[in-house]
């Protein structure tokens, strides 16, 4: 085998389809495009989500629900997630500056501790929001919880 003889595999290359050249091509006279109407014509372009005159899908589905522009996200936190989180990343104080640095929230994110679980660390608490469960449990176990 050398360079010269090198071809490509039988049927693997195609000729372009050449339209509008002439009957005798077999794509002349209306060139592939059917025979009348508005996509026929040169120049002719559909619009996006257009569906020929049938009612489009985003007319045919219903509306549905309402959101709120007042709603407020908070990243959530349980008290057992906080024993976790201090002991991973040696957390000197569990607030959402902290929790920026080590990646776990991003930096406009809220933040608030909910009361599923145990807490038995110390260290101080500083979040955007807490349950009142959170709060108590945080108290009882000697630790100290401030709402920015």
């Amino acid at each position: 085998m050398q360079l010269h003889n090198l071809k490509p595999a039988a049927g693997s290359v195609k000729k372009p389809k050449r339209i509008g050249r002439g009957e005798g091509s077999g794509h002349g006279g209306t060139a592939t495009r059917g025979n009348k109407g508005q996509q026929a014509d040169t120049g002719y372009q559909s619009k996006r989500g257009h569906e020929g005159g049938q009612m489009p899908i985003q007319r045919r589905m219903p509306k549905r629900g309402f959101k709120n522009p007042f709603r407020v996200e908070y990243k959530v936190f349980n008290l057992g997630q906080i024993d976790h989180l201090v002991e991973k990343y040696n957390l000197t104080e569990f607030t959402p500056d902290t929790l920026y640095v080590n990646g776990l929230i991003n930096r406009n994110d809220l933040v608030k501790v909910l009361g599923s679980g145990e807490v038995k660390t110390t260290v101080p608490i500083k979040v955007n929001a807490a349950s009142a469960k959170a709060k108590d449990a945080i108290s009882a176990a000697g630790g100290s919880i401030e709402i920015l």
